[in-house]
């Protein structure tokens, strides 16, 4: 027998055939979440994997064979392709618990979209072809007829079982690793998916009753001064938090061929507190997960978006906090308040009123609510009218116009962007922000002329990064070099903006400490004068703390965290991570240490007990 007819019989077996299209799929994932085009390794972890299913169907199957072989290339192609997307925008693994998220992806379609490279489309070709062939072939349907038969044969036992023993042998010795990109790259992806299904979660919570403000400043490496720089400065004061959609630090100013892009943001962190060394440390919930943190100073939980997971919780936060000492509070967002389950973190994070999408509607809509402009002008004119109670306010509001993929309205220009940066992801972003700056300019001016400005601590900072680095193209990251001056960073890429501002509360200085998300309600609690002392909190104070230990979540593995000298991402574990010193290090450090490391993981498992165990609102 020929080759050419040895190959063609070998193709008309669907074990054979479907084998060689998973494989060719397997490959084209890989190299868009591993960089990795043709790895050796896809043949030792996909494909022992995919020969389990198929010797299943060849055992059990008959009349139906090729419907069952179908039917899995369907189901991997999902899950092959659900990797693709997931990871081009969060850098991540998607596993089943983002299953969570699919009733939110109508809303946000439009950031789908633009993710979706034209070539990723080929991934479902064959699909397309078997179904087509399916009612109009013959050679297909005597094909069909052909194979129905069961098959139990010595070769298909023995590639299940050796099957079996390498799928295992990939599985179990990867169980410890921290990092999921690596748990899945040495599992295999579809055999990491069938772990994260079938492995127990068998976390054993610290008591609650063990878990002590004091034990978590050790960790961190905290102490509290005897006498805190701020403190009270902004007493009786109202608080308000400006919220700024994907606003991340290097628009901060920044100019290109001239043209200032954020002046509003420029000209208040230089009449403000503005802390350069701020960063992002949210996760699946992005928006909802910076107002979860911001308000809780916990960090998210380790699955799932914290609007998701902790609603039915009683959170101790910063409006209740703030609440025992006369203060109203609201929150203002144009979206639907079902979005992201926010009506029900609203509740458990204590605020007095939420104003959401009726409030704001309006025919001036961008994406999927009222633009930034309408979220200003009705925010202002109710925080007017709330000013003029004789009980201070708590406000939070969130921007939403410059939200991901950034493709704005003409009408909503606010600069002409030079030729080189039009059609590009980074060009879109930078003009979305120069309209979202607009935007903010024009409350600020509200704001002073209606007399609220005057009489509140104002903390504007961006809630999450708007340029994910494993979104951008080609052109995008030469743009994001030219800007930088450097290849664009993990570092980079989480860093957002903190400005504190108050009339007769701060003077203008640049802090260069390190911050997160997770410090602005200890810092806000001491500009404010309100103690801390009774209430479990995982941020400091920035205003009078040097050192800063930042675990992170989800847009990058777990174990990865921040101190003062760099950006640390976990390999299996600590030994083969990954070191990003900081710009300014010079090299003179190897950068995070293992007893921070350490540190950073048990805080985190501090947070998730604590908040694990925190009564159910309804026994309040």
């Amino acid at each position: 027998m020929s080759w050419s007819a040895l190959s063609k019989g070998l193709l008309k077996k669907p074990f054979v055939l479907f084998s060689i299209i998973l494989m060719l799929k397997g490959y084209l994932t890989w190299a868009v979440t591993f960089g990795d085009p043709l790895p050796w390794k896809l043949l030792l972890t996909e494909l022992p994997f995919i020969w389990i299913l198929f010797s299943l169907v060849e055992w059990f199957a008959s009349k139906r064979k090729l419907t069952y072989y179908m039917i899995i290339n369907l189901v991997v192609t999902a899950i092959f392709f659900a990797v693709i997307m997931y990871y081009k925008y969060y850098g991540v693994i998607v596993t089943y618990h983002a299953l969570e998220q699919v009733n939110q992806v109508t809303a946000v379609s439009n950031s789908v979209f633009s993710l979706l490279a034209p070539y990723y489309l080929f991934i479902f070709t064959d699909i397309i072809l078997f179904f087509l062939l399916s009612f109009r072939n013959k050679k297909f349907k005597t094909w069909k007829l052909n194979i129905s038969i069961k098959r139990r044969n010595k070769v298909t036992s023995i590639l299940f079982v050796l099957s079996l023993v390498v799928c295992l042998f990939n599985v179990l010795p990867n169980r410890a690793s921290m990092n999921e990109i690596t748990q899945a790259q040495e599992m295999g992806i579809l055999s990491y998916e069938a772990y994260t299904i079938l492995s127990k979660d068998n976390t054993e919570w610290i008591p609650s009753g063990d878990i002590t403000q004091e034990s978590i400043d050790q960790l961190k490496g905290t102490s509290k001064p005897a006498t805190p720089a701020y403190w009270q400065t902004a007493q009786g004061k109202n608080v308000i938090i400006i919220q700024m959609e994907s606003f991340q630090n290097f628009l901060m100013n920044l100019t290109i061929d001239g043209q200032e892009i954020t002046p509003n943001m420029n000209k208040l962190a230089q009449d403000s507190l503005y802390f350069p060394n701020f960063y992002q440390q949210v996760g699946q919930g992005n928006t909802s997960d910076a107002e979860f943190v911001v308000n809780t100073s916990f960090y998210i939980p380790p699955k799932g978006a914290a609007a998701q997971v902790y609603p039915n919780k009683s959170l101790p936060s910063l409006p209740k906090l703030l609440k025992e000492h006369g203060y109203q509070s609201a929150t203002f967002h144009t979206n639907n308040v079902e979005f992201w389950n926010r009506r029900e973190l609203y509740a458990a994070i204590g605020f007095d009123h939420y104003y959401a999408q009726p409030f704001f509607e309006d025919e001036d809509v961008v994406f999927f609510g009222a633009s930034d402009e309408v979220l200003y002008t009705k925010t202002a004119g109710k925080l007017q009218e709330m000013n003029e109670s004789p009980d201070p306010f708590y406000a939070q509001i969130i921007s939403m116009t410059a939200h991901h993929p950034f493709t704005l309205p003409e009408e909503k220009y606010q600069m002409t962007l030079p030729e080189r940066y039009e059609g590009t992801f980074v060009g879109d972003y930078i003009r979305a922000q120069n309209y979202a700056d607009y935007a903010l300019g024009l409350f600020i001016d509200d704001l002073k002329k209606n007399g609220v400005w005057d009489n509140s601590l104002i903390v504007t900072y961006g809630d999450h990064m708007g340029l994910p680095l494993y979104s951008l193209d080609r052109r995008d990251k030469e743009l994001m070099q030219e800007i930088y001056e450097h290849e664009y960073s993990y570092a980079d890429m989480m860093n957002i903006p903190l400005i504190i501002s108050g009339n007769d509360i701060v003077s203008p200085a640049v802090l260069t400490s390190l911050g997160g998300q997770v410090d602005v309600m200890p810092t806000i609690a001491n500009l404010v004068g309100v103690s801390l002392d009774h209430q479990i909190h995982f941020g400091q104070d920035l205003l009078n703390q040097d050192y800063n230990l930042l675990p992170e979540r989800y847009y990058l593995p777990t174990g990865s965290f921040m101190s003062d000298k760099a950006l640390f991402l976990p390999g299996n574990g600590y030994e083969d991570g990954t070191h990003y010193p900081f710009v300014g290090d010079n090299g003179n450090s190897k950068g995070a240490t293992e007893a921070e490391y350490e540190r950073a993981l048990k805080l985190l498992h501090l947070s998730d007990s604590y908040v694990s165990q925190l009564p159910d609102r309804q026994q309040e």
